[in-house]
């Protein structure tokens, strides 16, 4: 199975796990780090997951893992929380979070810039749709790297 595959694969296998346990799966990624690779489910809830709901979809998602073996290299299984500066990759996650302040970084520039930080308005047809410094700024869908809430202090 081709590395680029196995996030899909993996995330329809948590899915039902985490929707029986009330959670919310944000991401599900594969990836290299040094010489060991890495599995990483994230999980959201309203008002926060905690280290039992982590412990309960890493238990049965391993054993999942480990009777349908579709992962054929050694790798290290991580369930947690996405963080305060959570991805938005669904089109739920721009209605709900709608008016939040978020960090677009783009594979092209959009107004001469590759990362813009500004209140999210949402999602309209395929462009991420934000008020930047009193404007708005549409940005292709195509063109968004990544899309996280920033952190406001």
């Amino acid at each position: 199975m081709a590395k680029k595959e196995i996030p899909a694969v993996v995330e329809a296998m948590v899915l039902p796990i985490v929707q029986e346990l009330n959670l919310e799966l944000v991401d599900v990624e594969f990836v290299k780090e040094g010489a060991h690779w890495y599995l990483r489910v994230f999980l959201d809830k309203d008002g926060g997951i905690d280290v039992e709901d982590c412990s309960s979809v890493s238990e049965q998602l391993s054993q999942l893992l480990d009777e349908q073996d579709p992962i054929p290299q050694a790798y290290m299984l991580e369930v947690s929380s996405p963080g305060l500066d959570r991805p938005l990759k669904k089109q739920a996650d721009f209605a709900k979070y709608a008016g939040r302040l978020v960090r677009v970084k783009t594979y092209a520039p959009v107004d001469g810039k590759k990362e813009l930080v500004g209140e999210l308005k949402g999602l309209e047809g395929e462009d991420v749709v934000l008020t930047v410094e009193g404007r708005e700024v549409r940005i292709p869908w195509e063109r968004a790297a990544s899309i996280r809430l920033e952190i406001e202090f």
